[in-house]
C-alpha cells in the first residue's frame, strides 16, 4: 500500500466528507496481514454483522472455515456448491424449506445461479481492514463504503466525474456479502472496473443502521477517484452545502 496514498485520502475524505464513516478493504493473501482470525462460531452468522467490528477499527481475517453462511462461502469464493434445494430457498419454498421470495420461482433461480462467473479463493484467506490501519504490506483490492445518502451521493458522483457512459456505477442483484465481495472484485478484472453500489439484500439489512447503503470500488479505480476530487463537483458551493449536513 502506498501511504502517501492512503494519508492523502484521509485528509480529503476529512476535507469534504467531515465525519463520515472510513471505509473498509480487503484482499486475499496466504498469510494474515497481521489481522486478527476471526472465531469459529457455531450457528447461523453474517459476514456483514460481523464486519462491524473491522469498521469500527478491528482487523479481521476470515477463511473457508470461519464462515458459517453457505451464500457467504460462496460470494467470498470459498465454494461453487449451494445448499441443497436452494432454487426452492431463494424463491417459493417447498413443502421442506420455507422460501425466502427473493425470487419468483425455482427456474428463474436456476437461470441467474448460469449467470454467476467463479470466483476462486480455496486455501486463501481474505482480510478486512479500515483504511486508516493499512501498512505498506498490505495489497487492497476493494474498497468498500458503509455509506448514508449524502455521502452515498458525493461517492457517486465522484465515480462518474470522468466518464461518459452513465452507468460508471451499478447495482447488481444478490447477497448482501456478493455486493461488497464478489461483484466488485470481479469487475476489478475488467477494464472499466465499475463501482457497486449494494446491501439491499433484507436479510442483511438487520446488520446495518437504516439509513445506510454500501459503495465498493476496485482499488485501481478508487485511486483514480482521489485523483480528481480536488477537481470534481466536491470544491463547489454546492457540494458545501451537502458537506454540512454530513457533519
Amino acid at each position: 500500500m502506498d501511504i502517501l496514498l492512503k494519508e492523502q485520502f484521509l485528509t480529503l475524505w476529512k476535507k469534504y466528507f467531515g465525519n463520515a464513516e472510513l471505509p473498509i478493504v480487503f484482499y486475499y493473501t496466504d498469510g494474515d496481514g497481521g489481522s486478527e482470525l476471526v472465531p469459529i462460531k457455531s450457528g447461523r452468522s453474517c459476514i456483514i454483522c460481523e464486519l462491524a467490528a473491522v469498521r469500527s477499527g478491528r482487523s479481521l481475517v476470515f477463511n473457508a472455515e470461519r464462515i458459517k453462511c453457505g451464500g457467504g462461502r460462496r460470494y467470498l469464493g470459498y465454494t461453487e456448491r449451494m445448499r441443497p434445494g436452494f432454487e426452492y430457498f431463494l424463491s417459493c419454498g417447498n413443502d421442506n424449506i420455507e422460501g425466502e421470495r427473493y425470487l419468483r420461482t425455482p427456474e428463474q433461480v436456476n437461470e441467474f445461479m448460469k449467470s454467476q462467473k467463479s470466483l476462486h479463493a480455496e486455501g486463501r484467506n481474505i482480510v478486512f481492514k479500515r483504511w486508516d490501519k493499512l501498512t505498506e504490506s498490505d495489497q487492497p483490492e476493494v474498497v468498500i463504503f458503509f455509506a448514508a445518502p449524502d455521502v452515498l451521493s458525493g461517492l457517486f458522483t465522484l465515480a462518474n466525474f470522468d466518464q461518459t457512459e452513465p452507468n460508471g456505477t451499478f447495482t447488481p442483484f444478490g447477497a448482501g456479502c456478493g455486493s461488497i465481495v464478489y461483484y466488485p472484485y470481479m469487475e476489478s478484472k475488467t477494464e472499466r472496473q465499475r463501482a457497486v453500489i449494494g446491501l439491499f439484500d433484507p436479510s442483511a439489512r438487520p446488520c446495518v443502521p437504516k439509513d445506510v447503503l454500501t459503495f465498493a470500488v476496485p482499488v485501481k479505480r478508487f485511486e483514480r477517484m482521489i485523483s480528481l476530487m480536488e477537481e470534481s463537483f466536491l470544491i463547489t458551493g454546492t457540494w458545501k452545502t451537502v458537506r454540512k449536513r454530513i457533519g
